[in-house]
């Protein structure tokens, strides 16, 4: 019998299957049919620094007002959506599910909002996501200060909680490499690579700037398992692939990479919380064919710690792509 069981942020999982934050991890009944179809962990939509900021100055406002009118606005049920309702939420969670329940934090500054994180601890979540979805679009801010936020945000949360904490960045670093080291020495626990940002579009009949929300696909996989394999051991903590998973074969390659877990998202909403279990199947087919007991037997075979060839993950990865073009080109043209 294959074993998947798994650990990330020091939890113990049955499986390296992780529903990611979306619209079907936002409601009780969305989190049910994500455990039933096999999902070994869920990350609650983030919670937005915005969101937070917003409701203090409401509160102060309404407080210097009197308290019959704080109370009555507690009662609010689109005041309780928010950041009351997402602790319910996380309460409900985890008093339901027999999986962890992995809260998450969006935010890009520290401040009072950042407490928060230990409202979320309080009411159960058995580890925290920091979603750092920070775009830098001032010619006056350079690189060194970019990571100077992040890092600082790192160590407030760390400060602020006891549970596990992942940190969700993006892949727009001038040295990935070294900025995780740094996260890790800053108090993560675990990275989430990579943060998806969504471009915005332009409507030509309307010259408007519109939102576009486009799923992702396998072919973003590469991304994430480029980094997972040269950041496996090489960075203590936990690591988690993100963006592009999208069937067993997917998670087989993150694995090899050294991913302690695949995070899916795109997948889920595309074909519903049950393709999980189609997933799971795959992948216990891949390792009982492959005559592998464990998914500790497949991690990290493929890392760039693990090949003749290390540099294959990095710059000689491109020539040999270059070099082979032809033969790709007639291959698929077939």
């Amino acid at each position: 019998m294959v074993e998947l069981r798994t650990r990330y942020l020091g939890l113990d999982l049955p499986s390296p299957l992780v529903a990611s934050a979306s619209p079907l991890t936002g409601t009780l009944d969305g989190l049910r049919r994500l455990e039933a179809a096999g999902a070994a962990a869920v990350v609650l939509p983030s919670l937005f620094e915005e969101q937070l900021i917003l409701e203090a100055d409401q509160v102060r406002r309404l407080r210097d007002a009197g308290a019959d009118s704080l109370s009555a606005a507690l009662a609010l049920d689109d005041y309780n959506a928010g950041p009351y309702g997402y602790l319910a939420l996380v309460e409900k969670a985890t008093a339901t599910l027999q999986i962890p329940v992995i809260a998450s934090l969006n935010g890009v500054t520290p401040g009072t909002w950042v407490k928060h994180a230990s409202l979320l601890e309080e009411a159960g979540a058995d580890a925290l996501e920091l979603n750092i979805y920070y775009v830098s679009s001032s010619p006056g801010v350079g690189g060194p200060e970019v990571e100077r936020r992040y890092l600082e945000l790192v160590r407030s949360v760390r400060q602020t909680i006891g549970i596990p904490l992942a940190v969700k960045l993006s892949p727009y670093f001038s040295s990935v490499a070294n900025l995780t080291h740094q996260l890790v020495q800053a108090g993560a626990d675990g990275l989430v690579l990579f943060n998806r940002f969504y471009q915005p579009d332009l409507d030509l009949e309307t010259l408007e700037i519109t939102p576009r929300l486009v799923l992702s696909s396998s072919e973003e996989l590469r991304l994430p398992l480029r980094w997972i394999a040269i950041l496996y051991k090489e960075v203590p903590a936990s690591l988690a692939a993100s963006t592009g998973v999208h069937t067993a074969a997917d998670v087989v390659k993150v694995l090899l990479a050294g991913a302690d877990v695949a995070m899916m998202t795109s997948a889920l909403l595309r074909h519903g919380p049950e393709h999980l279990t189609a997933v799971e199947t795959g992948l216990r087919d891949w390792l009982e064919e492959h005559g592998m007991q464990t998914v500790g037997h497949l991690r990290g075979l493929r890392s760039q710690r693990s090949i003749r060839d290390p540099a294959a993950w990095e710059r000689a990865n491109y020539i040999t792509m270059l070099a082979g073009y032809p033969d790709q080109v007639h291959t698929e043209a077939r």
